[in-house]
């Protein structure tokens, strides 16, 4: 027997009342936040690469847009001016400058140089090998090529020259704007020698265009290399964004960590390290080969170390980089920022 006529318009007005209810019981569909980060030729980026390649920053509600620079500085400029919304690299002078005025805040670390890894390392040219440069000690009277001065490439070449007894005043200091350049420079032996990061390095010294050194990591004490930052206004004004990129680039810092350390924290690769090294392989471009060779350590809480920062900002003041004295702790946002305790 079929239903009566009635019957069916009230299932109908029942089914339309039904579809009415769900359709604003549902909650609408968020867009993602979109937002533009700064990456650099070096390993220092490797949580961002990570993060993406994880879908990290997807989980939290974050598009990310990866924007390329060949050097730090620019990413400190780029940040300041609204073409990019974070980065995370060398903090250079322009960066101390820039966080001074109050234009960037600094909510995180980076890279930090600890014993097992390599992130910064010196090499010299085969030219200023056959020469007799064999040391450190040497480098009196050669040059030392930088991408830009008023880095941590700058600061820790004359952390680690200091230390072994040079006048820094005599080492000619060529800055050449980006990782090719220096590249370009030490196989023509333009330059005696260089600061670089271990991704930079091994692309040289594996082909047999310049030779290794030594390590940062070997010479000096545990310390930050990087910081993670942004402007002042998206630190203002889209805190929830801000909170999202950290809880997935801290997790990108933690992800890679655990693929390099074992249970008691030293340097062992683990099971998941291929799959870091491929990640991190195809955001700089590199083959694996020269990934694995000289991998940086990240805090996995990516903690701020007051007390390196201010290193570095008393050094560049007395190379008179800088014109007034800067307070590390200012520059911190504390609302975003958990601090280590050295």
């Amino acid at each position: 027997m079929s239903p009566s006529p009635q019957r069916s318009q009230g299932r109908r007005t029942m089914l339309a009342v039904l579809l009415f209810i769900a359709a604003f019981a549902a909650p609408p569909a968020r867009a993602a936040d979109h937002i533009k980060v700064g990456t650099v030729s070096s390993l220092g980026s490797a949580p961002i690469f990570v993060a993406a390649a994880k879908g990290y920053f997807k989980d939290e509600g974050l598009d990310a847009e990866l924007v390329p620079f060949e050097s730090a500085q620019p990413v400190a400029v780029a940040v300041t001016s609204g073409d990019i919304d974070f980065g995370s690299t060398g903090m250079t002078d322009a960066f101390f400058i820039l966080a001074n005025q109050g234009a960037l805040k600094l909510i995180g670390a980076g890279t930090w140089e600890r014993k097992g890894f390599q992130g910064l390392g010196i090499i010299e040219s085969n030219q200023a090998y056959d020469g007799g440069l064999k040391t450190f000690e040497g480098f009196t009277g050669h040059s030392a090529a930088v991408t830009q001065t008023g880095t941590p490439l700058h600061y820790n070449l004359g952390t680690i020259l200091a230390k072994h007894g040079v006048d820094f005043k005599t080492v000619r200091i060529v800055a050449l704007q980006s990782n090719p350049n220096v590249a370009s420079a030490i196989i023509g032996g333009q330059v005696d020698g260089a600061m670089l990061s271990s991704a930079n390095i091994f692309a040289l010294v594996n082909k047999g265009n310049a030779r290794l050194m030594g390590w940062l990591s070997d010479e000096l004490p545990a310390q930050q290399g990087d910081g993670t930052f942004t402007s002042a206004k998206i630190a203002n004004s889209r805190p929830e964004t801000v909170k999202h990129f950290l809880a997935a680039f801290r997790r990108a810092e933690k992800t890679w960590d655990d693929a390099f350390l074992d249970a008691n924290g030293n340097r062992v690769d683990q099971p998941s390290a291929p799959e870091m090294i491929a990640i991190a392989a195809k955001g700089l471009n590199q083959p694996p080969e020269v990934i694995k060779l000289g991998l940086p350590y990240f805090d996995p809480e990516s903690r701020v170390s007051v007390s390196d920062i201010q290193r570095a900002l008393n050094w560049y003041e007395a190379q008179g980089l800088q014109k007034t004295h800067i307070d590390a702790q200012s520059l911190v946002d504390m609302r975003y920022a958990t601090l280590m305790e050295k």
